[in-house]
């Protein structure tokens, strides 16, 4: 019987999930794709029909358990996906309840089904907040929940490599801030904001925001996994080079067309209405995406350096002009 080579996405469902899937159904590196995840796999039903892409539900806080196949345990990989991550909207110990028992029973898997490769997307949260620009060689200082659990579930998969480092491979990446197309995260309000006239920038936005194209995510992906004489890769995901907030905002009006002038205000006012908002909201009993804390890491850097990357030659495609430019090309919809 032939050895499936095959891609477990724990957490594939999910937005970064769901493009690396794609991509690699493309490239057709993979026989066969398991994706485990508490949420339903949407668009991709030709090949749930075809077998290529088989979908367990299952929630990583608990023992993972698969079908019974043959595996080719040499070449196929397993990614780590499934995280809590949102901040604010969790209590600190949710982001330990899933993210480490998630490192734990992925790790567990990994060892059950004698997989050689583990890729894991951890953070930049790791590295806490700082004015000084960070790299791969820099000191972790985790602050939040989320950052510290990210930390540990880090050391969790280099204990798993530890155990054979001649015959185990393992990918860390730190993305910074993902966006692209079907994605409303902090880009696309942005956008829509900068659209409107409402978008404020903080203390002028002269700091610079790590962004990181979900197309040229997969990239790096593909690119490290290519790395087989390295077992061991941890590496930042953010463009080369960055820009600072205002610079992106001019990027966007003047791709979009906006004319509605852009506000600058200081971050301690702006926090100080967001609470306002949110206390509005709640008496109204309605949900606010403003939040003091959303403010406040907006108007403080996040300069990361993808210096592993840089020094291995990679290809950064997209600049932040150029990403709207692919974007619009290839969901001209979310900009209507």
């Amino acid at each position: 019987m032939k050895l499936n080579k095959t891609a477990i996405l724990i957490g594939g469902s999910g937005y970064i999930g769901r493009h690396i899937l794609k991509r690699f159904l493309k490239v057709g590196i993979f026989d066969k794709y398991l994706i485990y995840d508490i949420e339903s796999l949407i668009g991709f039903q030709d090949e749930i029909d075809k077998n290529t892409i088989e979908f367990i539900y299952g929630d990583v806080r608990d023992r993972l358990t698969l079908p019974n196949f043959k595996i080719d345990n040499q070449d196929s990989w397993i990614f780590n996906l499934a995280a809590i991550h949102r901040e604010p909207g969790h209590n600190f110990n949710e982001y330990f309840d899933t993210n480490i028992p998630g490192a734990n029973n992925v790790c567990e898997l990994a060892e059950s089904l004698s997989i050689k490769n583990i890729f894991f997307t951890s953070s930049i949260a790791p590295y806490g907040r700082s004015m000084e620009q960070k790299s791969e060689k820099s000191p972790l200082y985790p602050e939040t929940g989320y950052g510290i659990s990210k930390a540990l579930a880090e050391e969790i998969h280099k204990s798993w490599l530890a155990k054979d480092e001649t015959d185990r491979r393992l990918v860390i990446v730190r993305p910074s801030v993902i966006y692209g197309p079907k994605d409303p995260g902090n880009v696309y309000r942005m956008i829509k904001a900068l659209k409107k006239g409402t978008f404020i920038l903080p203390n002028g936005g002269n700091v610079i925001k790590a962004y990181g194209y979900v197309f040229g995510l997969v990239d790096s992906i593909l690119f490290t996994m290519g790395k087989k004489d390295e077992n061991l890769i941890v590496y930042n995901y953010a463009e080369n080079p960055l820009i600072t907030l205002k610079e992106m905002t001019s990027v966007a009006k003047n791709k979009f067309d906006f004319t509605k002038k852009t506000l600058s205000l200081p971050v301690p006012f702006l926090a100080f209405l967001a609470g306002l908002i949110q206390i509005g909201s709640k008496l109204i009993g309605k949900k606010s995406d403003i939040h003091p804390v959303r403010v406040r890491k907006a108007g403080f850097p996040t300069n990361i350096k993808p210096g592993y990357l840089i020094s291995q030659g990679f290809n950064f495609k997209y600049d932040f002009e150029s990403s709207l430019e692919h974007w619009q090309s290839v969901s001209p919809k979310d900009f209507d």
